[in-house]
């Protein structure tokens, strides 16, 4: 769900970045690896993208800081260096996949949801629970079988209450997993964004409100 882009390239770092988001992610960029490593210490993400050579903090150091304090985050390395002892050094520091460049876009999309999927919150194909499916792989959502026509940004929430499985979850969290650092906590982004996912799900409602919690579904 959250994914911290690395990459020194800020124009790439960017475009990745954006193509991302429009697959459904929270999505943050850093452009050295001391800012990697200062965000990866702030947020709780699901993958890092991770250029080999990033300035200040060398890609490398990074990945073996991150495995070394066993964070749950997955590791992508994307770099230029594509031979296959490269590959074999990045899998050996710790990184979970990698991705030479040049690449195709579809495929780094698959590859982090890949790494979603294997993380310590594993996600299944499809969440189901009041009439309510989502098919996480197809970003499809229906309600008694009518199509709901959601943003990224409530396809996420919806998510996020679908995996806590009737639990509430908290607006900090709701905003932690589903916005990026840009965020800011107190616009009430997520009470709007609620409010829109509740209009587009329909009567019975069916996402209460938890006074002084959070939501739950």
């Amino acid at each position: 769900m959250r994914v911290l882009v690395a990459e020194d390239e800020e124009i790439l770092a960017e475009l990745v970045a954006t193509g991302l988001r429009r697959a459904g992610f929270a999505v943050d960029t850093v452009y050295s690896g001391d800012a990697a490593l200062a965000y990866l210490g702030l947020h709780d993400y699901d993958v890092v993208v991770l250029d080999r050579d990033l300035p200040r903090v060398h890609g490398d150091d990074v990945a073996r800081k991150l495995v070394a304090s066993g964070s749950r985050t997955r590791i992508l390395m994307l770099t230029a260096a594509g031979s296959m002892e490269d590959r074999v050094a990045g899998l050996d520091l710790g990184a979970d996949d990698y991705l030479g460049k040049p690449f195709e876009f579809p495929e780094l999309v698959s590859r982090v949801r890949a790494l979603r999927r294997r993380s310590a919150r594993p996600v299944p194909p499809q969440l189901e629970r009041h009439g309510i499916r989502l098919d996480t792989v197809r970003r499809t959502a229906f309600r008694e079988g009518r199509e709901l026509d959601l943003s990224p940004k409530e396809f996420s929430v919806l998510q996020l209450l679908l995996e806590a499985d009737g639990a509430t979850v908290s607006a900090e969290e709701l905003l932690e997993r589903a916005w990026d650092a840009n965020a800011d906590p107190f616009t009430g982004a997520v009470r709007v964004c609620m409010s829109k996912l509740r209009g587009k799900l329909g009567e019975p409602a069916v996402i209460r409100t938890v006074q002084g919690v959070g939501y739950a579904l």
